[in-house]
């Protein structure tokens, strides 16, 4: 697909793509001259890539490495706003290299769409559509055939791990455990969307469609089913969709005609950890993320799911909360911190229509419960200063994260935990607030003991649970997980305490895993 490119070093052209695109925080990814032995040379000027990294990097996929940014590069400062990690990549095409040889300088190139939608890939389209955003134009003679955004992958726990399977990464193959009855579709969440083809004992996942929340996504969306059954010559015959039923892609499903499948959207998260470890007979899955629709009818996002695929059982969870607010709440992280302090009995003045918000919170207006660790995130964010209203999703938690990797705690203390009367063990959130709120303490060490609790919470979890149900391995598999303050403290203290652990590595713990797992959870209900 278009890349829009600007001088990643000349703030006033990044200044002015931002403000064109619209796009005035999320990160944005930049492409370094291939140089010196290795084609590193002009990137570590900029970064510090880790030895994993850097073979990442010059992997023949080339795909967009997170990497540390070196405090003294002279690449202009909003590349990343409150992040100390850029994507960074290197050429991957001939037109690249050329661009990259002759400018000599590091380049944006970011996605060619509008916000959240999938990237363009037609010339008339892309001049129509970003004739706002692009000064000018460089098409090439040849046409592209399928969009494909560029993939990211991140350094976690000793592994390479992707977030976004594109280009050079996708379609991923994968073999199933066992060959599926009848060819299969599962077609994902509504975020990161992608969606995953099942015959024999194959299957295919997709590369990142995004958001569906355009028309053109929902083009693409059925673009690409259409192109994955014809590329390897296989029409599904039944649809596996996602148990909300407001997802674009699970109303997508209903109306294709074909029988369908529904699978919670955790069972999907626990369920993509037994694809890539089939050897597994008995699990207990952390599944923490922002939201998703649960078994009882409630919003999950901080349950523990033990047994395996098919067998699923919640013996875990957080006390919840109520963010007024609805579909809002993902965007507006100040919704969870005042959910928060009211509810624990604390001052929290919200920064818009603070009367309204408390009224229609104390009545539960428009303020379901959740259990999210994601919400969390956001809330901590929010009491910090950090962000109110976000301008991407996930900025709250990804500049919380920053913060924490610039303060200095010990071991955390986890929160308080107890089964409630049906065997459901509840952490109670309420002691992440004083510290949160304690002014006392630096920004950074909030950030950092915030990231320290959980991680404590979350082994202390996997303890007690396995002192009352038994053995089992540990999987952590849901958007949550991509924090690695959040995972790598929270795998090394499971490993010490002598659980084997699992967390994706070859498709995404974030929603972009959800179409593998739901072929896999679908296969061991008997969808067959």
């Amino acid at each position: 697909g278009y890349h829009l490119i600007c001088d990643a070093t000349c703030a006033s052209a990044v200044a002015r793509l931002r403000a064109r695109k619209p796009r005035p925080h999320k990160p944005l990814a930049v492409m370094f001259p291939f140089r010196g032995e290795d084609g590193l040379a002009a990137l570590r000027e900029y970064t510090e890539p880790d030895a994993a990294e850097a073979a990442a990097l010059r992997d023949p996929a080339r795909p967009i490495v997170l990497v540390r940014r070196r405090p003294d590069s002279d690449l202009a400062a909003d590349i990343a706003p409150g992040m100390d990690r850029l994507g960074a990549f290197l050429p991957y095409s001939p037109l690249h290299h050329l661009l990259l040889d002759a400018l000599d300088r590091p380049l944006v190139a970011t996605s060619g769409n509008l916000g959240g939608e999938p990237v363009i890939v037609d010339a008339e389209m892309v001049e129509a559509r970003l004739s706002r955003i692009a000064d000018v134009f460089l098409h090439h003679d040849r046409p592209i055939v399928r969009p494909a955004d560029d993939s990211v992958v991140q350094h976690v726990a000793g592994r390479i791990r992707p977030l976004r399977l594109g280009r050079g990464l996708a379609p991923l193959e994968l073999r199933l455990p066992r060959p599926v009855g009848r060819p299969t579709l599962a077609v994902g969440g509504h975020m990161k969307n992608t969606v995953a083809l099942a015959w024999d004992d194959r299957l295919v996942v997709s590369p990142h469609i995004g958001d569906l929340d355009s028309p053109r996504a929902l083009n693409v969306f059925e673009q690409v089913i259409d192109d994955l059954q014809s590329l390897y010559h296989v029409r599904a015959e039944r649809v596996v969709c996602d148990a909300h039923p407001g997802y674009a892609s699970s109303r997508w499903a209903r109306a294709s005609g074909l029988p369908i499948h529904e699978v919670f959207h955790h069972h999907a998260h626990a369920a993509q950890l037994a694809l890539e470890h089939p050897d597994v007979e008995r699990w207990l899955v952390f599944t923490w993320d922002g939201v998703g629709l649960g078994e009882d009818g409630t919003l999950w996002g901080g349950e523990a799911l033990l047994g395996r695929p098919g067998h699923w059982r919640r013996v875990a969870s957080f006390r919840p909360f109520h963010p007024p607010g609805g579909d809002r709440v993902a965007r507006e992280p100040w919704r969870s911190a005042a959910a928060l302090c009211w509810a624990a009995g604390l001052e929290y003045t919200p920064p818009q229509d603070p009367e309204l918000v408390r009224a229609a919170w104390e009545r539960g207006l428009n303020a379901p419960g959740t259990s999210a660790v994601g919400r969390l995130f956001d809330a901590a964010a929010a009491l910090l200063g950090l962000v109110d209203n976000a301008s991407f999703e996930g900025q709250g938690p990804m500049w919380l994260e920053t913060v924490a990797s610039h303060g200095r705690v010990g071991n955390g203390e986890p929160l308080a935990c107890r089964f409630n009367e049906h065997g459901l063990l509840v952490a109670d959130w309420q002691g992440l607030l004083a510290p949160l709120c304690d002014e006392r303490i630096t920004i950074a060490n909030r950030a950092a003991g915030f990231h320290a609790t959980l991680a404590a919470t979350l082994v202390e979890q996997a303890h007690l649970l396995r002192e009352r149900h038994g053995g089992f391995a540990v999987g952590l598999s849901g958007g949550v997980f991509q924090n690695r303050r959040l995972a790598e403290p929270a795998i090394d203290a499971l490993k010490e305490g002598g659980f084997p652990v699992h967390v994706p590595a070859a498709i995404p713990c974030n929603d972009g895993g959800l179409s593998g797992g739901q072929i896999i959870e679908a296969m061991a209900r008997r969808f067959d």
